[in-house]
This record gives C-alpha cells, structure tokens and sequence, in this order.
C-alpha cells in the first residue's frame, strides 16, 4: 500500500506547476489548505455513513477519495509519506491499533506542531 500512496505523493507533487484550468489537484492545492482539509474531512464523513449503512463498494470509492484528499493535504503541509509510516512504527501505532490501546503523541509530533506555520 505504501507503493501506492508514494505513487500518489509523486503525481500529487506534479500538479503544483500544473495547469488549474486542467487539472483537479492543482485547482486543490491553490484553493488553500483550509479547502484541502474540508474536503477530507467531507470524505471522511462519507465513508463513515457508507460503512455504518454496510454499502462495502461506497466505502472502497469513498476510501479512494479520502486518500486523495490526504496526500492533496500532505503535500500542502509539507510531510512526506514516509514520514507517516515512521511515525507509525516509532510509537507503536500498529500495535496499538490492533490492541485498540490509547493514541499518543511523541515529543517529535508536539516539536513539529509547534513549529508548522498556520493556514
């Protein structure tokens, strides 16, 4: 999966000089960070209803969109991909995501926080 997220990532880079009349992403990303983050949070929302509701095929498409949104946004912020699954294997989220176990906050993600610009 990471394969093709990093695939996403790359083209989602290649639409920032793109032409916004022709292309989705680069319409996205010069709406601004505040347009990127309500459109996940739209599909976000979206997946939740189709699962609850037991549609699996809306929840594959919806899924599909929300990804999108994601990198759109993580490309907007400046994270990369890998620094996502680092994240993930340096405090332990994947156990706990099985474990159903409490979501922490490294000192790392706090520095970054507070050093982000904002919107």
């Amino acid at each position: 999966m990471s394969d093709s997220l990093d695939r996403l990532y790359r083209a989602v880079l290649a639409a920032r000089t793109a032409d916004p009349a022709s292309s989705r992403t680069a319409r996205l990303l010069r709406a601004g960070r505040g347009k990127m983050a309500k459109k996940l949070a739209e599909e976000a929302v979206e997946v939740v209803i189709d699962a609850m509701n037991g549609h699996t095929d809306a929840v594959v498409c919806e899924s599909a969109d929300s990804l999108y949104n994601l990198v759109v946004l993580w490309v907007a912020s400046g994270v990369h991909p890998q620094d996502v699954w680092t994240e993930r294997a340096a405090s332990g989220h994947c156990r706990e995501a099985s474990e159903g176990g409490p979501r922490r906050f490294t000192a790392a993600q706090g520095r970054r926080a507070r050093s982000q610009p904002g919107p």
